[in-house]
């Protein structure tokens, strides 16, 4: 789980299909995919946009989850989102 100070920001809605207004759902993960909400503004951000470069090289517009998949560890990506929330 998550600890309370991502939750504000990102969140595993494993549990929902619904996604909050202004948030878009990710899969993420290396070999078993997890799915995060964020923020639509993080799409924007160098940072995530460096996470959307390596989903479009490894995946194209095929991504196998049906919706966007970003190919690292959930740790990489927990971190940059950490990061995010507070640049």
């Amino acid at each position: 789980m998550l600890c309370g100070c991502l939750l504000s920001r990102i969140w595993d809605p494993s549990e929902t299909k619904i996604v909050a207004k202004g948030h878009i759902a990710v899969y993420v993960g290396e070999t078993s995919k997890r799915r995060f909400m964020i923020p639509i503004a993080y799409l924007n951000h160098p940072l995530f946009k460096g996470l959307l470069n390596m989903a479009e090289e490894e995946f194209g517009f095929d991504h196998p989850m049906g919706g966007l998949t970003i190919p690292c560890s959930e740790e990489y990506f927990i971190g940059i989102s950490k990061m995010l929330k507070f640049s």
